[in-house]
Order: structure tokens, then C-alpha cells, then sequence
């Protein structure tokens, strides 16, 4: 009953997480020029938001380890619901940018605790439905914002309403504490005294000593590559390699998320079919498959299928990986190893899509499958190289 409880409140926490990602994507046209700044300066903010995830992902381990999940995603929320309050508010640039902070800092501890809160006590087909419940909020928040702004209201609005939809998940969070502590310890993972000690102290160095564990990040750092590259530069390869509408191309980043929330739904049922391992080498073949279609000179109806199939391919990989990471690691390391995990899918997903922008610049925007293709490959590298440390370590333990 509490665990049923508790998989309720993650799932709805899960759409209020997805519901300010793609809130200032879908606000800065309408916000640039109220606030007297160049349209380039989108980047500044999402920086900064991103900056404060890494930074809360890495420190999550300790934060969670002394208040707990059920507090911490409390405050997290909180923090968020703050944040956005503020942005709601703002009608400069620095307070944007100052606002920012808490935002960043609040998203990264309540993804890492939720995440591995989740790997622990449900089954695989609960993550995948868990982060098809952000791209349904990531889907919502332009809807939001795009009915505030179709009325004739400010971008500020759009911002106000999503404010007072994390506010209302926080007094549900606050009502429900007292599940999160009847959650914990879980009886299933079996967790001693000794384990939580060793688990409390280890250190980030001693960290990336586990077997595996810098294969681990460096897959989740390709996966958020990847998958922040296709969905940012999508439609501008649509627009400068196939020559479409600029209104055309924008439809293609909508349905290459499309195809990851769709994708993730039925990953769900198919878990029960599959082993994580098997769901991530499927969605690494359907990337592959996807990429080869964008790279075919076939015409437009071809890319746009290859951009479907490569955000169905992705479905499956990013809960597959988090919701095997207590296996690969042991329980009492999961929560340490998926902070860190966390942290470098967020440096993927910052970095590695304006790279691609400036080398399209000079090269080309035809570059893209070829720069997604290559990690795609050094991903299953890591991939198979994290199983074959992990199987290794479990064969001299057995």
C-alpha cells in the first residue's frame, strides 16, 4: 500500500519535473525582446540551469544520505516551484539569470533521489513509465505556455501557472512524508548496518574504482549527447539539408519526443519480456537504424521516419541503464554512483549539442548523423565494456 502510494506521487512528480525543461524554449521568443537582450542569450539561462543540476546531481549522495528521499524531493520541488514563482516575476535579464540557480540546483538531487528510489523498489517497467511521465510534462509545459500566449497574456503567466502546479505537488509531498520513512529501510535489498557505513563514506574517487563505473558514466554521457543534439538540431538539419519550412522542421523535433514518451510507454510492457541489459542493445540497433535512415539521400519522408525511429530507439536506453545501475553497483553504492551518473548525462546533454553547433558552422549541418553516429558507436562500447567488468566481478564473488 505505501509503495503503491508513494509509485503515485513519483509518477506525478515525474510531469511536474518535465514541465519547466521545455518551458523557456518554448517562452523566449516572446521574452528576448521584453527584456532588451539578444536571442542568443537563451543559452546564459540554460547554462546556468544546467550548471546548478550537475552541481546538486554530484552532492545528492550526501543531501539524500542525511535528510532523505522523501524531504529532499520536498525541497527540491520547493525550490523549483520558487524558482519559477520568480521567473514569473522577472522583467530583467539578471533576475532571470538569478533565478536560474535554484532552479538548476533543485531539478538535479529530486532526479538522482526519485531515480534510484525507483532502480531499488519497482520493477523495470515502472522507470519506463516513470520518464514517459516527464515527456508527457515536457509536452505540456509548451501547450501551457503557447494557450497564454495565443490569449494575449505574458510569457510570465505561463510561468505563474506552472508555479502553482509544483507548489500544489509540494503539499502533497508534505502530506505524504510519513510514507517515505514507512519506505525505508526496504527489506528487499537486504541493506546492513556495515553496508550503509561503507555506503556513507566512500568518496568520488573511490567511486569511480567499481568495477564498470567509468564505462557507466561515459554511456550516460554518450545517451544525453545524442539525445540533446537530435532533439536541439533537428529541425535546423531538416530546414539547411532537406530544404523544408522552418514550421515543417519544427514538427520534426516535436515528433522525435514524440517517439521517445511513445516509445518509453511501451518499453514498459515489453520489460516484461526483456532484460534491461536486452532493452538497451534493442534501443541502441533502433538509434543506429535511425541514423542510417537520416544519413540516406532518400528524400524527406526518409529522414523523417529515421528521426522517429531514433527517438523510439532512445525510449528504452536511459531507464535501462538507471534501473540497473544496483545491480551493476550493489545497492548500497546505487545511490552514490547514480548522482554521479546523473551529473555526467547532464554534461552530455549541455556541451555536447553546442559543439555540434559550432562545428555545423563550419562543416555543415549534413554533419549530424555522422557526429551522433560516432558516439552512438563509443556508447556501445562502454555499454558491453560495463557488462563484461560487472559479470566479471560477479563471477569471482560467486
Amino acid at each position: 500500500m505505501v509503495l503503491t502510494v508513494l509509485l503515485i506521487i513519483i509518477y506525478i512528480a515525474f510531469i511536474s519535473l518535465g514541465l519547466p525543461d521545455s518551458l523557456l524554449g518554448s517562452a523566449w521568443p516572446s521574452m528576448y525582446p521584453s527584456m532588451g537582450v539578444p536571442i542568443s542569450y537563451a543559452g546564459i539561462v540554460s547554462m546556468i540551469i544546467a550548471g546548478g543540476t550537475i552541481i546538486s546531481s554530484l552532492f545528492s549522495d550526501k543531501v539524500i544520505r542525511k535528510f532523505g528521499t522523501g524531504l529532499v524531493t520536498c525541497i527540491s520541488v520547493l525550490m523549483t516551484a520558487a524558482a519559477l514563482l520568480g521567473f514569473s516575476i522577472s522583467n530583467k535579464f539578471f533576475q532571470l539569470c538569478l533565478f536560474a540557480v535554484p532552479l538548476g540546483l533543485g531539478a538535479g538531487s529530486v532526479d538522482a533521489a526519485l531515480n534510484n528510489f525507483v532502480a531499488l523498489k519497482y520493477k523495470a517497467k515502472h522507470m519506463s513509465w516513470l520518464h514517459c511521465f516527464w515527456g508527457v510534462g515536457a509536452m505540456t509545459g509548451p501547450i501551457i505556455m503557447s494557450y497564454c500566449l495565443e490569449r494575449g497574456a505574458i510569457f510570465q503567466l505561463g510561468y505563474r501557472i506552472v508555479a502553482i502546479i509544483q507548489f500544489s505537488l509540494v503539499a502533497i509531498l508534505i502530506i505524504t512524508l510519513p510514507f517515505w520513512k514507512k519506505a525505508v529501510p526496504n527489506n528487499n535489498t537486504q541493506l546492513g548496518s556495515e553496508q550503509e557505513q561503507e555506503h556513507k563514506i566512500i568518496s568520488k574517487k573511490e567511486l569511480l574504482k567499481l568495477p564498470g563505473a567509468k564505462p557507466a558514466l561515459i554511456a550516460f554521457f554518450c545517451y544525453c549527447s545524442i539525445e540533446g543534439t537530435t532533439g536541439l538540431w533537428g529541425s535546423s538539419f531538416a530546414v539547411m539539408t532537406q530544404g523544408i519550412q522552418a514550421e515543417t522542421a519544427a514538427k520534426w523535433a516535436s515528433l522525435f519526443y514524440f517517439g521517445i514518451t511513445f516509445g518509453r510507454f511501451l518499453s514498459g510492457f515489453i520489460t516484461l519480456k526483456l532484460s534491461n541489459r536486452q532493452m538497451i542493445r534493442l534501443g541502441e540497433v533502433l538509434i543506429g537504424a535511425g541514423i542510417i535512415l537520416i544519413m540516406l539521400p532518400f528524400g524527406k519522408v526518409t529522414s523523417l521516419i529515421g528521426f522517429i525511429m531514433t527517438g523510439i530507439g532512445c525510449a528504452p536506453i536511459y531507464p535501462s541503464m538507471l534501473h540497473e545501475t544496483p545491480k551493476n553497483f550493489g545497492a548500497e553504492y546505487s545511490q552514490s554512483i547514480m548522482g554521479v551518473q546523473m551529473a555526467c548525462a547532464y554534461i552530455g546533454s549541455t556541451f555536447m549539442p553546442p559543439l555540434f553547433g559550432i562545428l555545423a558552422s563550419h562543416i555543415g549541418y549534413s554533419l549530424m548523423p555522422f557526429y551522433t553516429g560516432g558516439i552512438l558507436v563509443l556508447m556501445f562500447i562502454m555499454v558491453e565494456m560495463l557488462n563484461k567488468r560487472v559479470d566479471a566481478k560477479k563471477e569471482l564473488l560467486s
